[in-house]
């Protein structure tokens, strides 16, 4: 697949190698922008269009976890953290804020690799795929997977990536019960080491986006989460 990726990391031997990487891993269908400050990753992100965001968040200038707001204000391109803080909340806020994955350094950059790969399939499977239901529907919710939009009573609603990928698990499962660790696998991806706290923060923004549908997604405990009609 062709790709067009942004890395925003102060480190030149980071960068450098990334760059190198993908390039050579790709066969030459990656193109990676670079930039070494927040400032200038800020405005490469408002002034191009890309496929994926490869974030620091240590920055000289706007910090990564400023860049992913202002990036999530225009628009759902995948994220992923690249960064030396590995506390529990920091890990938190970088998927509260949107990010789509949290790699610490160090790391390998095959991983890297793959995690890149693993999102750009998912967000073009769940944007593109001509084959797949255009529009489900679950007592006052709807969701249209070719817009990628959500509707509750036939009014749209907003929703961050995340909570979006929340509810669309949920509805290609109706009356399913899904369980904190599959939800983690469907949304977070397999490789993501997390914690339950992480479900339950989205999924408690996901009840309060939903306004009155929010109370569909039932709370079954000790097992997880699962979508009903009423």
């Amino acid at each position: 697949m062709d790709c067009r990726m942004l890395v925003v990391e102060d480190s030149a031997q980071i960068r450098e190698a990334i760059y190198d990487f993908f390039i050579a891993e790709s066969g030459g269908h990656f193109t990676v922008d670079l930039a070494g400050d927040g400032m200038t990753g800020l405005e490469m992100a408002r002034n191009n269009v890309y496929d994926i965001v490869i974030l620091d968040i240590m920055l000289p200038g706007v910090s990564g976890f400023d860049i992913c707001k202002a990036i999530r204000s225009m628009g759902n391109v995948p994220i992923i953290f690249l960064t030396a803080l590995g506390t529990e909340d920091n890990i938190l806020r970088g998927y509260e804020l949107g990010g789509d994955e949290y790699v610490v350094k160090p790391f390998y950059l095959k991983v890297l690799y793959a995690k890149v790969l693993a999102l750009l399939n998912r967000s073009r499977i769940a944007g593109d795929d001509p084959g797949r239901d255009t529009v489900i529907r679950c007592g006052m919710i709807s969701m249209n997977t070719l817009q990628m939009q959500v509707y509750v009573n036939d009014v749209p609603v907003e929703l961050p990536p995340k909570e979006y990928f929340l509810l669309k698990a949920f509805l290609d499962n109706k009356g399913n019960v899904l369980t904190r660790e599959v939800l983690l696998d469907r949304v977070w991806g397999t490789d993501f080491d997390g914690v339950d706290r992480v479900v339950d923060n989205q999924i408690r923004k996901l009840r309060a986006d939903l306004g009155a549908a929010g109370k569909q997604i039932k709370t079954v405990f000790g097992m997880g989460y699962k979508l009903t009609g009423d």
